[in-house]
Parts: structure tokens; C-alpha cells; sequence
């Protein structure tokens, strides 16, 4: 991988003697927007005694989060207090405001569909391939407004 920002590349040539540091795929994780934040902080990788960090799988899965709600990182990190293991996945696309809790597993390629506005927080789940409907727990029937309370309460 050979990568050179353009503003750095001019930059460089206004300095004498200027060269490059070739730094293999292996000791670094480019990290340009919240997606990519997201798998560097999942399981997919590790700080080696080095202090370097490393992929601990031989592909790196490919995530997309939904920019209206994780395009930022103050969003993302609202939503994922606890990043998911990724370490099976292929990839993961997430739509909607889902909020990763503790224990969730992604296998395969994911998708993640939320179609609520508020978020939606899932945990101690396993998601294989395919599409995934993420909702909030259906409610609990209630005693109506006025009503008396029931005799077991």
C-alpha cells in the first residue's frame, strides 16, 4: 500500500532532501472516518508489546455506519459504548441508530436495519449473514391511567 496525502506531497518538496518513510500495511491502521474507528477499536485489533498496531485476522472486515448517525465522533461513540467482535466478520452495514452494548457478535456480511428515531441498543447478540431488523423491546401491557391496581401487584 503506498499512500501520500496531496497537501503533504507539496509539502515535501519544499524541504531539501526530503524523502519518504515507507511503513508497511502491517504497523499501521489508516483511520479517515468513523467507520474506520470503529473496526480499530473492535477485536480486529491489537497493541503488540510494540506498541504498535496490528490486524489480528487476515481480513479485515469492511463496515459502513450510517452518517446521519455515526458520522461524527462524538455520534459514533454515543452508540458504541461497547464496539462489537468483528473478528468473523466480512462486513457490517449499519443503518439507523443502533447503540452497540456488551456481547455482540457479528459472523459473515450484516446488516443492521433500525428504523426507529431514537436508538436502539443491542447486546449479547450473535448476528450472522443477512439482514437484521433491529426494533425496541415491544412493551408490556400496563394498567391503564385511573385504573385500580390488580390485586397481585
Amino acid at each position: 500500500v503506498f499512500q501520500l496525502e496531496t497537501a503533504m506531497g507539496s509539502a515535501i518538496e519544499c524541504f531539501e532532501s526530503a524523502g519518504a518513510v515507507v511503513v508497511p500495511r502491517s504497523r499501521f491502521a489508516p483511520v479517515k472516518t468513523t467507520s474506520d474507528l470503529f473496526v480499530l477499536r473492535s477485536d480486529v485489533y491489537a497493541i503488540t508489546p510494540a506498541s504498535t498496531v496490528e490486524a489480528t485476522v487476515p481480513q479485515v472486515p469492511l463496515v459502513k455506519l450510517d452518517d446521519k448517525h455515526y458520522k461524527l465522533v462524538d455520534q459514533m461513540e454515543r452508540l458504541t459504548p461497547r464496539p462489537p467482535s468483528l473478528v468473523e466478520a466480512k462486513s457490517l452495514t449499519v443503518k439507523g441508530p443502533v447503540r452497540f452494548g456488551a456481547g455482540v457478535v457479528i459472523k459473515g456480511d450484516v446488516t443492521l436495519e433500525c428504523t426507529e428515531s431514537s436508538p436502539v441498543t443491542i447486546q449479547g447478540t450473535t448476528y450472522s449473514s443477512g439482514s437484521h431488523k433491529v426494533a425496541a423491546p415491544a412493551e408490556a401491557p400496563g394498567v391503564p391511567a385511573g385504573a385500580p391496581a390488580p390485586a397481585y401487584a
